[in-house]
């Protein structure tokens, strides 16, 4: 199935983009029917049988990684060719990962449109002449280790503010937030996206509740669930841009792993390219790897273990990995 959507020149002289439509439908679904076997199969049929069903949360947890995946497609609207589907079904991945689904696409457009700009330096940089290294650690460990999720999880109560409240909210943001605030404040004027976005928060607090009644007595397995996913989201988010040159908008890391992992994680750790082509289904993101003669900067694991250096002042030039630096070199003897 061809894809009709925008695209860059650049991405037209590589051939017309192609989106997997009938994969990434059977991978929606192979993942909404791992949500119900983790939220309601495992506590309402196995586990009364024999708690030792609990460890299937372990694998179950890592799951939420390629449906972050999935679901980035269809923010991307490169998941199906049907902008129909492309939408229902993102609402439906976005209410399955907890966060409903415009939240999740204009704060991650925004992130492309501010990416390392003023507004948006990065997770691990700070301004030591307002915040002392301390304290810069203890926010950004907090944002890698749980703040991201559950930021993206409470997001959802701000549109259920009362209305007169909402708007006075929007309007305070559009008058004296940064750029970055601005652009998303005019986004939700949309009185249609507010009202999808009520719908898919509703969704998904009746989903948790349901949930959470079904565990009950192993209520502690229902907040070993939520607790991984939390840390695999929030500390997976980050490793892709840690440490990259501020004012590059289109920057990123092209991360290793074996072809089995990247594929399962949709191809998402060749994440420079996928900022310098955001319209490229995950499919074709290889193919432009070697089109671009791109090298990979490092191990995802190393990348991983390397968030742990903890926060960067904005002063200190984030150090280039060998890698980099190879890819520079080799970019400039390009024609």
């Amino acid at each position: 199935m061809l894809y009709f959507g925008p695209a860059t020149a650049d991405t037209r002289q590589f051939g017309t983009l192609q989106i997997p439509d009938l994969e990434n439908l059977s991978l929606a679904g192979l993942f909404v029917l791992l949500q119900l076997l983790q939220f309601f199969i495992l506590p309402v049929y196995l586990l009364p049988k024999e708690s030792r069903w609990g460890y299937l949360l372990i694998p179950f947890a890592f799951t939420i990684t390629p449906l972050w995946a999935l679901l980035h497609e269809a923010i991307h609207g490169v998941f199906n060719s049907s902008s129909r589907l492309n939408r229902v079904c993102g609402r439906m991945l976005a209410i399955c990962f907890g966060s409903p689904f415009n939240v999740l696409r204009l704060t991650h457009l925004s992130h492309h449109k501010f990416n390392r700009s003023a507004t948006e330096k990065g997770t691990e940089i700070y301004d030591p002449n307002n915040l002392s290294y301390f304290r810069a650690s203890l926010q950004y460990f907090f944002y890698i280790v749980c703040g991201l999720y559950l930021l993206e999880l409470s997001s959802m109560f701000i549109f259920f503010l009362p209305p007169k409240m909402f708007r006075r909210m929007r309007s305070r943001l559009l008058n004296q937030g940064n750029l970055q605030e601005k652009w998303l404040a005019a986004q939700f004027r949309d009185e249609d996206v507010v009202r999808q976005t009520q719908i898919d928060g509703l969704s998904i607090c009746v989903l948790l509740v349901l949930s959470a009644w079904c565990f009950r007595q192993h209520w502690l397995i229902f907040a070993a669930l939520l607790m991984g996913r939390t840390f695999l989201v929030s500390f997976h988010d980050n490793v892709y841009h840690y440490g990259t040159p501020s004012g590059v908008t289109v920057s990123g890391h092209n991360l290793f792993m074996p072809r089995s992992v990247s594929r399962c994680v949709l191809n998402f750790n060749l994440h420079r390219i996928h900022h310098r082509y955001p319209n490229v289904p995950w499919t074709q993101l290889p193919e432009y790897f070697v089109y671009q003669s791109e090298v990979y900067d490092e191990h995802f694991l190393t990348a991983a273990l390397n968030q742990l250096r903890g926060p960067i002042a904005a002063t200190e030039t984030p150090p280039q990995s060998q890698a980099v630096q190879k890819r520079n070199i080799l970019l400039q003897t390009l024609p």
